[in-house]
């Protein structure tokens, strides 16, 4: 198929570059002339400018806008919906709130745009590992884009299936599901993405207080010094608490014992956010979440050890840049 890729970032070319691999024709516009060129050289037809775009797709075009939530997206959908024609498709992968999603879709079916919303995991070892993928939209549009997504997707890979699943392998078992209509992408990987939140934040404090455990305010028979690159390390092989966090904090500790390469302020994307919102429009009770989100604001006026490896965890998996200034 052919796709345009609006926002070559971090997870923006990654996303080009994969599609490319499994033969697909990608239309490429960044700001950056330089992004532009990089994924050009790798069989991309980049140009200079977002209405370039339309010229260079045959009808109907899918538009992949991969940018920060927020305005930059907004602007840039609704440049999009006066540039595009009836039966054309514009899919946000970024991290937009999903009640915007609700809200552009009902003003772009008027206009015969379609809207897809795919929240879209893998951070930067999308490209190698493949995307994870929730998405929103109609069903016949969804349908028509299914090849974009399984190129995108990781694949069944070396997962054991789960109990009772058999025959062909469903689209969720390859890694993106259709989750409903517009906005229901978003709000799946908004929920992801506050689950992160917690386990992240349970990582930090159990290593935070293994790393305390020789605090000369404990009695000295009960202090030890712990060794935390082994722990990390022998805690992914087994371990019933094993996973790719884990896996990231293992690299970043053995890397620099003591973290002093990361500030240990740690930002949020929104979604933590959003997601303890929905919790309290829901009356839903979200304790971890919630604390784990209200971790992360206290940490930029008094961050700990534990702060730190939320840093390193999230600059292994987004390259999010929370370093010592």
């Amino acid at each position: 198929m052919q796709i345009a890729i609006i926002g070559l970032g971090r997870m923006g070319a990654g996303i080009a570059n994969r599609l490319m691999n499994h033969g697909h024709d990608v239309v490429a516009f960044d700001q950056d002339p330089k992004a532009v060129a990089k994924v050009a050289e790798k069989g991309a037809v980049g140009v200079p400018a977002l209405a370039d775009v339309i010229g260079k797709m045959a009808t109907p075009r899918h538009i992949w806008v991969m940018l920060p939530a927020g305005k930059i997206t907004e602007d840039t959908v609704e440049t999009l919906s006066g540039l595009l024609e009836k039966g054309d498709t514009i899919i946000d992968g970024g991290n937009t709130f999903y009640k915007d999603d609700i809200r552009r879709s009902k003003s772009l079916v008027e206009k015969g745009i379609d809207y897809v919303d795919v929240g879209t995991s893998g951070g930067v070892w999308g490209l190698e590992r493949g995307f994870c993928m929730m998405i929103g939209g109609p069903d016949e549009v969804v349908k028509r884009l299914d090849p974009i997504f399984e190129a995108l997707a990781p694949g069944v890979g070396t997962i054991v299936r789960t109990t009772g699943r058999d025959g062909d392998p469903i689209a969720a078992e390859k890694g993106y599901i259709h989750a409903g209509s517009a906005g229901a992408g978003h709000f799946v990987k908004m929920v992801h993405n506050g689950i992160e939140y917690g386990i992240m934040a349970a990582y930090a404090e159990g290593f935070d207080i293994l790393k305390t455990k020789n605090s000369d305010k404990l009695p000295e028979d009960e202090r030890f010094d712990l060794y935390l690159p082994d722990i990390a390390e022998v805690w992914r092989r087994g371990s019933v608490i094993s996973s790719w966090l884990l896996d990231l904090s293992a690299d970043a500790l053995y890397a620099n014992h003591d973290l002093s390469d990361y500030s240990g302020v740690v930002a949020d994307s929104g979604e933590g956010n959003w997601t303890v919102q929905a919790a309290m429009e829901e009356a839903v009770p979200a304790y971890v979440l919630s604390a784990a989100l209200f971790a992360r604001y206290r940490s930029r006026s008094d961050n700990t050890f534990g702060d730190k490896l939320l840093s390193a965890m999230r600059h292994g998996f987004g390259g999010h840049v929370e370093m010592p200034q």
